[in-house]
């Protein structure tokens, strides 16, 4: 049975998935962005990984992968969006899906499952940015509520190009329409995102 005939889980992510989704990442970062114009010091590692990770769960926040036939075929999280108290309810969120399982559902079941377990974890607001060329994403994330909310001008340079972002919104649970129930608290300790 080849991995493709194997139905999707999504689940929270685990260390030993963490060389997989490193591959997706730098598979999604190499044709995204010219290698020659990355400036990080050093590329991600896994014990960079594990790290946020571990951060995440301190925040209650999830990790998740898409698992299909044992392979991670897709990865998703969401990261608080400002680190100020005031903000402590709203998130950034991301999703990469390996090039072989793009178009097939993946990142829809991963968008949807981050969707509700934020929304579990007391959090109000989610926020995306995506590039303005990637209609799929866009549609993507307008079918599951999103709306866009702002139009960021040149302000990525992809391949000697400026690249448009669109940044998207939806609301989680009762959005911004009651308080919250719980004041989320910051984890102490020393892990930093």
């Amino acid at each position: 049975m080849e991995a493709g005939s194997f139905p999707v889980t999504i689940r929270a992510s685990r260390d030993e998935d963490v060389e997989a989704m490193l591959a997706i990442y730098r598979h999604h970062i190499g044709r995204g962005v010219d290698l020659s114009l990355v400036h990080e010091s050093e590329p991600l590692q896994p014990h960079d990984l594990k790290r946020r990770r571990r951060n995440m769960r301190n925040y209650r926040l999830p990790h998740l992968v898409a698992d299909r036939g044992g392979a991670v075929v897709g990865y998703a999280y969401a990261v608080l969006f400002r680190k100020r108290p005031a903000y402590r309810y709203t998130l950034k969120h991301s999703i990469y899906v390996h090039p072989e399982h793009q178009h097939s559902g993946v990142g829809r079941m991963l968008l949807v499952s981050l969707i509700d377990n934020c929304a579990a974890a007391g959090y109000r607001q989610m926020i995306g940015y995506i590039d303005a060329a990637n209609k799929p994403s866009i549609q993507l994330h307008q079918s599951c509520g999103f709306r866009q909310v702002g139009y960021l001008c040149s302000v990525g340079y992809k391949f000697g190009n400026w690249t448009d972002v669109v940044m998207v919104q939806r609301s989680l649970g009762s959005g911004g329409t009651t308080p919250p129930h719980v004041w989320l608290i910051a984890p102490t300790g020393n892990d930093s995102q």
